[in-house]
């Protein structure tokens, strides 16, 4: 773990402790102290910042807005592509400290890091299509164009789950676009924060171009809310629960400034009788079970077809009795820990409450046994896998609710719309998929009239989990309606102006009106 440390630049930084006292935290030493998930133990501390840290590196990130904006797009590309690029030289130390630190399977923390140079690359290529458009003017020897202008300093605010892709998408698109960024992480993953911002802030220093990237860390009382009342802050992009996005979307509005937000979601699979049923189970189970359930993608709830529930059932239970629970860092390990004690403790939870609703548990439903662990995991936050089957007419009203842990609640139907329906009724509206062989279906799935799927990725034969950076990533309803990531999502880092130029010896005014 230190040579993992020291190859990332963390073993000297001057804001990690790198041996913390296990019963040091933020209330009592200004400090977080970044345990592992998987064994429980404390991997280093990293000093909080205070309200003074917060002023300061707000004026610094004003100041390289000013300067960073009179940067051609071009070169503030070549600048992003080197920072991916550098990305690229330290991938797997990237992703095994983040599979460290937050718990996901080696695979998927090189994966997360992998998504961060993908859009790196992506947002290279955009730094030279920042297009605008022209128009014809109504009136006669006049000029109208839209040109797309850089928007300010932004605030990043990121979860747990996804501590170095989210950053990713919002930083390498707004740095092209000419803004700067400063990240307030989660204080479940201060250590894969500052390796990764160490690099892009590097790698940009080196190139003439201080503070673009700059980090802020601390409670959400010291900095949380001055940050989002900050008004030179005029964007903030935030990803986490829909309550913390109901908070910073209020307060926000409340100085007219600008909102991206990824909140939570509640996802669900539909699976028509003529499916390719191999592919709709491989597809459910990593959807239901990746990153142990914490994904906002994850798949929560599947409906089944009355003809083929109870087989499709017995297999998926099978299928979940066959994964490897452990170390996530082990070859072989496709399931590893919660995020916390706390998170365990919801999931023991919401079983609970689904089985007095008359839900019933098929597997799982339960902590992993100790005595299944080796002696040094045995302090990690694991749990088994759930599925849990609805009563007669589906009435499970927990299913309703988010639980961000390895949980599937199974329900049947006997018409597509019904099963369409019964996916829409939940608050959120991030992720959906249907798999089918009917090409009707599968249009009744996209209708185009906005009656299928509401939610803002819909995907056929493909599972909820697992979005590619070229198109734009996010949901409707209480997921927020931010987009991140790919398609046009650069515009949300940009405010927009109308320029008109006349050209006419003589006063023209529009809608044919006259003033002489």
């Amino acid at each position: 773990m230190h040579d993992l440390l020291a190859r990332l630049g963390l073993d000297n930084h001057p804001r990690v402790i790198a041996d913390p006292r296990g019963d040091e935290t933020p209330e009592n030493d200004g400090i977080v102290v970044s345990r592992s998930p998987a064994t429980g133990q404390p991997i280093a501390a990293v000093r909080l910042d205070t309200a003074e840290d917060y002023e300061r590196i707000t004026q610094r990130a004003v100041a390289a807005f000013d300067r960073w904006r009179r940067v051609p797009a071009p070169k503030r590309g070549e600048v992003v592509r080197r920072i991916g690029n550098a990305y690229r030289d330290v991938l797997e130390d990237l992703g095994s400290l983040l599979t460290l630190e937050m718990g996901k399977i080696k695979a998927e923390g090189i994966g997360e890091v992998q998504e961060t140079i993908d859009i790196a690359d992506f947002a290279v290529g955009q730094s030279r299509m920042l297009y605008g458009k022209t128009m014809p003017s109504e009136r006669p020897l006049h000029a109208m164009k839209e040109q797309w202008l850089p928007l300010g300093p932004m605030g990043v605010i990121t979860a747990f789950n996804f501590p170095n892709a989210v950053w990713g998408w919002n930083a390498m698109l707004a740095a092209v676009c000419g803004d700067v960024s400063v990240w307030k992480p989660s204080l479940l993953t201060p250590l894969i924060t500052l390796a990764t911002n160490d690099i892009a802030q590097r790698v940009a220093s080196e190139m003439g171009h201080e503070d673009i990237f700059q980090v802020v860390i601390g409670t959400d009382d010291t900095i949380g809310e001055r940050m989002i009342a900050d008004k030179r802050y005029p964007l903030i992009s935030a990803t986490g629960s829909c309550r913390m996005g109901r908070r910073v979307g209020s307060v926000v509005a409340e100085r007219l400034g600008k909102c991206l937000l990824e909140l939570g979601g509640n996802n669900a699979v539909i699976i028509e009788p003529d499916a390719d049923l191999d592919l709709a189970l491989k597809s459910t189970v990593f959807g239901s079970i990746g990153t142990c359930g914490q994904r906002c993608t994850t798949s929560r709830r599947l409906y089944l077809h009355e003809s083929i529930a109870d087989d499709f059932t017995a297999k998926l239970a099978s299928a979940y009795e066959t994964v490897r629970i452990g170390d996530p860092l082990a070859d072989g390990t496709l399931v590893g820990p919660l995020i916390t004690e706390g998170s365990v403790q919801a999931f023991e939870q919401a079983i609970e409450r689904a089985e007095s609703e008359g839900g019933t548990v098929v597997t799982g439903g339960e902590r992993l046994d100790a005595g299944k662990l080796p002696a040094e995991l045995q302090g990690g936050h694991y749990v088994v896998p759930t599925i849990i089957r609805a009563p007669a007419g589906n009435e499970l009203p927990v299913a309703m609710d988010e639980t961000f842990a390895p949980i599937l609640y199974v329900f049947t139907y006997r018409d597509l719309d019904d099963a369409i329906s019964m996916q829409n009724s939940v608050d959120q509206g991030l992720s959906s998929a249907i798999f089918t062989g009917s090409s009707r279906s599968a249009e009744r799935f996209l209708d185009p009239c906005g009656t299928g799927s509401d939610c803002g990725l819909a995907y056929v034969n493909l599972g909820t989990s697992g979005a590619e950076i070229g198109g734009a990533f996010g949901g409707e309803k209480d997921t927020g309606g931010g987009r991140e990531s790919g398609s046009d999502s650069w515009k949300a880092y940009m405010r927009r102006q109308t320029c008109s130029t006349s050209f006419s010896p003589t006063l023209e005014l529009a809608q044919g009106i006259r003033f002489e």
